[in-house]
């Protein structure tokens, strides 16, 4: 997955799930590397952290 797709990914993902969707990717994550799936994992953590900067700072 190039660094495109990741950003188009993480954008479907968070228009679908809005907030909950980091929380989302996380439990992917971490679903693929119970599995034994470590590039899924990376994958999904790329994802993540895609939708952390997408959401940009807590505001406060």
């Amino acid at each position: 997955m190039d660094y495109r797709d990741l950003v188009q990914y993480a954008r479907s993902l968070y228009d679908a799930h809005g907030d909950k969707s980091e929380a989302e990717a996380a439990r992917k994550a971490a679903n693929a590397r119970t599995a034994g799936r470590a590039e899924d994992a990376r994958r999904w953590e790329k994802i993540r952290a895609q939708i952390r900067e997408m959401r940009g700072a807590p505001q406060g």
